[in-house]
């Protein structure tokens, strides 16, 4: 294998690596905002209905993400 293979592929390598993080961080971070969301629901306090909205737009957009990082993993 040539010096420049060998390169391409650590290289590819890294960009995997570093997609995957992104993709176990974003998926940490719903869980995150799973426990706290039904914290907030078994809790009496009905006040907190923009906190759970807010919950709920941010887990949208870590799958989103999730997703988009995934296409690049296929290609």
């Amino acid at each position: 294998m040539s010096e420049k293979s060998k390169d391409e592929l650590i290289e590819a390598q890294k960009q995997i690596i570093g997609i995957l993080f992104e993709v176990i961080k974003r998926l940490q971070a719903n869980n995150d905002l799973d426990d706290e969301y039904f914290q907030i629901i078994s809790s009496e306090d009905k006040s907190k209905k923009e906190r759970l909205e807010k919950i709920l737009i941010e887990r949208e957009e870590n799958a989103k993400i999730v997703g988009r990082l995934l296409e690049q993993l296929e290609i």
